[in-house]
């Protein structure tokens, strides 16, 4: 049996501990300032893209992997003789998982699937982690697909957007829903659904108020909770990040309650302060057969 290796793009955000561990393979995104183009996570992180957009005022645009990006990364592996599973940013937010499709039929027949998480930042990641220690405990790379696609209709991604500063900056409101927003403390919450991302609500107040309201939607679903891992992604917000984690440590059966930093592709649409909550329900009997 073939070993396999799994990969995924920047978008994931996994901690470079889990990287490292489980030796996951991430292709990076593309961040650009008009003419400029870094690697997502190498080239720039979150603090160098706050601090040009604080300089120049505008967003930077984000653009996936080349088929070429993905051939690079995914041939020295296919030549050692391991079976590639990669885990996509979903299709619904970009063309990385196209390009990858375009990559793999480059390879020979059956070698390689990618799989549309239909998600991003660690919802990504939670189905990642599935897959690396289901490969680490020898599964086969079907067995793998069939597992992720199990879990991915059941990851749940939650974030409370501190400011809509930067969905007005990229024309995801306009510039009188951003004045009437930030005079009335709204606080949009953003939910993952289908591979897109939604206005799931809007709190009014403090930005606490909207974090306490994101936490008891998370612990009101704790008996539905796979208990595997639960994921508090932040940017620039770690002391509030591990604050949610202390709680659902407590209040939740999970084995694991992990902070993450969100990267640049996640921090140029959301903006600082932003945080979430990840995780997954537990699959019925009838979705395991």
């Amino acid at each position: 049996m073939s070993k396999v290796k799994v990969f995924a793009d920047s978008t994931s955000d996994l901690p470079a501990a889990w990287i490292s561990q489980y030796h996951i393979g991430i292709i990076p995104l593309y961040v650009v300032f008009d003419e400029e183009s870094y690697k997502d996570g190498t080239e720039i992180t979150p603090a160098d893209l706050y601090q040009q957009v604080e300089k120049s005022d505008k967003l930077p645009k984000t653009t996936a992997p080349s088929p070429k990006d993905f051939m690079d990364a995914f041939g020295p592996h296919i030549e050692r003789g391991e079976d590639i599973l990669y885990i996509s940013l979903s299709s619904e937010l970009s063309s990385t998982y196209q390009n990858a499709r375009i990559a793999a039929a480059e390879f020979p027949e059956d070698r390689i699937r990618i799989v549309d998480s239909l998600n991003l930042c660690s919802g990504i990641g939670l189905l990642v982690m599935k897959a690396v220690r289901a490969a680490e405990s020898g599964s086969s790379l079907n067995e793998i697909v069939s597992l992720v696609e199990t879990y991915r209709p059941l990851v749940e991604t939650e974030f409370v957007i501190d400011t809509l500063e930067y969905l007005y900056k990229g024309g995801r409101c306009s510039g009188m829903q951003n004045f009437i927003g930030s005079l009335l403390q709204i606080r949009p919450v953003l939910k993952v659904v289908d591979g897109g991302i939604i206005p799931a609500y809007r709190v009014r107040g403090r930005k606490e108020k909207a974090v306490q309201q994101m936490l008891d939607n998370t612990l009101a679903n704790r008996d539905l909770m796979d208990n595997d891992l639960i994921i508090v992604a932040h940017s620039f917000a770690e002391e509030e990040a591990l604050r949610l984690a202390a709680i659902l440590r407590e209040q939740t059966g999970a084995r694991e309650v992990a902070v993450t930093e969100a990267g640049c592709v996640i921090s140029s649409h959301c903006g600082k302060h932003t945080i979430g909550i990840m995780y997954t329900k537990k699959p019925s009997v009838s979705r395991i057969l």
